[in-house]
């Protein structure tokens, strides 16, 4: 039985989408010069987002796990290399900023457990 409430491990689950994103605005910006290089990005909370507004619980999700796909709808120079340094700075922040947000979540989901645990004595 986990002492945690349930939506601790969508919040870890969170915080792992937003570590290998910035994983990938890494590679993505690493890549800005490789000819033929596609950006490439991750998509948690958007299909985690549209499942839950199909009427998926948590508990039905709790499988789905962060996914890397090629952006499709990136702009490819002329030598194929569709990075954009701008939109990867912009990424980085935004995805700082989740990052932040996540971590905050889970500290206060953390702090309502102890609390509990040391109410309970």
């Amino acid at each position: 039985m986990s002492l945690a409430p349930k939506t601790a491990d969508l919040s870890l689950r969170l915080l792992s989408a937003a570590t290998l994103r910035a994983k990938v605005i890494a590679g993505n910006v690493a890549n800005q010069n490789t000819p033929s290089y596609k950006r490439r990005e991750v998509t948690f909370e958007q299909q985690l987002l549209r499942e839950l507004e199909r009427g998926k619980s948590l508990e039905e999700l709790s499988g789905m796990r962060p996914v890397i796909t090629v952006d499709k709808d990136a702009v490819a120079r002329a030598d194929g290399n569709s990075v954009d340094m701008e939109s990867e700075v912009t990424s980085s922040r935004e995805n700082r900023l989740l990052y932040e947000l996540y971590s905050s979540i889970l500290r206060g989901q953390m702090r309502l457990v102890e609390t509990a645990i040391r109410s309970e004595r």
